[in-house]
């Protein structure tokens, strides 16, 4: 398992977060350095904290990456729905070594 992981908040019914969550299941994130482990999370869950639910409701789709050695979360900035899939893998790239820069 790893220890760095790529939560997507989503909705069931969102034509936006149904977009990302495919683009996503489509790239492979073992070949970013370190590798992520995908965790779609649908906001409306009643596993879902009050407060994840209260701070992301009116902002999915939400992408965070979350560290579990380092108990760290940062929230990525918002992603362009048009970025081709090849072209996200990049994107997350660039901010998962700006996360370990952080932390």
């Amino acid at each position: 398992m790893n220890s760095e992981v790529l939560i997507l908040y989503s909705r069931k019914g969102c034509c936006l977060c149904e977009a990302l969550e495919k683009k996503l299941s489509n790239i492979n994130l073992n070949d970013l350095n370190p590798s992520l482990e995908l965790s779609i999370v649908d906001i409306d869950s009643e596993k879902v904290s009050t407060e994840i639910q209260r701070k992301y409701t009116y902002e999915v789709p939400i992408m965070v990456l979350y560290s579990k050695k380092l108990l760290r979360r940062i929230e990525l900035p918002r992603v362009s729905p048009r970025l081709k899939e090849d072209l996200l893998l990049s994107w997350i790239q660039r901010n998962l070594n700006l996360f370990l820069k952080l932390s």
